[in-house]
């Protein structure tokens, strides 16, 4: 038996075996089914007054340890990354993740009353080695090529300008996380961010006046570890002079007094947080114009 296989129908015959208004809705619904979807529609002509930027805290890190390893523990399973990596040699600024997403670079820190501040916060890390501990067992910490911290200031100052962040939310990782953390450490030149207009300065006159009293009378742990507590620090308030408020106080020394860092109370430690605990104490720098462009004869 011969058999005969009909030829596909064209449109020409269909009117006669398909109602035409049935094939024409065949069609839309097809068309409809493979359409990709359009969401919601967004109406954007309205921006309310009240908001601000989601990230409220700059937070300096160094690494401990060179480029290609840090590169590697921030962009990969080591549960650690940060927004921004600052290369030491050649001086490179890389965008790890996203300002819009979170990194999580904080850990567990608290600064002026806010705790877990991953969420609202951006991270630098800053190659360097960080805490060195030599044969003999001194400590030392690495120092920061200059040009590195000429990057770190300007790519501060447009993160700040991004998200408007206030000068006393720019901190360290001792700053927030001080019985653990010791970076950005003493050889991070803070003044050098005052100087940038960025962070604010304990008043250097009033320091000064300040501190020839506590010479003769240095004020008691409790002192110390309230206005640790009022400068910003989560420390303990028990009138004790234990590991953890020396570790505060060595974090505080740190920024503002590198030069000695052992966590001991003294008459310079004391002026400073009396300073940069009042009101009028931390001094701002007012940045500096650009100088007017010459005209051309």
């Amino acid at each position: 038996m011969r058999l005969r296989l009909a030829a596909p129908a064209s449109l020409a015959t269909f009117p006669a075996r398909f109602p035409a208004t049935l094939l024409v809705a065949t069609l839309m619904l097809a068309g409809c089914a493979t359409a990709p979807p359009q969401g919601v529609r967004i109406d954007t002509r309205y921006v309310s007054e009240n908001q601000d930027s989601r990230v409220l805290f700059l937070v300096l890190h160094y690494t401990v340890g060179d480029f290609e390893s840090s590169l590697k523990t921030l962009t990969t399973g080591g549960k650690v990354s940060a927004h921004y990596l600052v290369r030491d040699e050649p001086v490179t600024t890389y965008r790890l993740v996203d300002e819009s997403r979170r990194a999580w670079h904080a850990g567990v820190s608290y600064w002026r009353g806010s705790a877990n501040i991953n969420p609202g916060s951006i991270g630098i890390e800053i190659v360097n080695p960080g805490r060195l501990v030599g044969a003999d067992g001194t400590v030392s910490y690495a120092p920061y090529p200059d040009k590195q911290i000429d990057e770190v200031i300007q790519l501060c100052k447009e993160i700040v300008a991004r998200h408007q962040i206030r000068p006393e939310r720019i901190v360290g990782h001792s700053d927030i996380q001080p019985q653990s953390k010791q970076d950005p450490g003493p050889m991070f030149p803070w003044k050098r961010l005052w100087q940038a207009g960025l962070i604010a300065w304990p008043d250097e006159a009033m320091v000064a006046e300040r501190r020839p009293g506590y010479e003769l009378s240095l004020p008691d742990v409790a002192w110390f570890q309230a206005k640790l507590a009022r400068h910003g620090f989560d420390v303990p308030r028990n009138g004790e002079l234990d590991r953890a408020t020396r570790n505060v106080i060595a974090a505080f020394q740190m920024k503002y007094r590198p030069a000695r860092y052992d966590g001991e109370p003294d008459a310079e430690t004391a002026a400073l947080l009396e300073v940069a605990t009042l009101p009028e104490g931390m001094r701002m720098v007012r940045p500096q114009p650009a100088p007017a462009a010459e005209k051309a004869p």
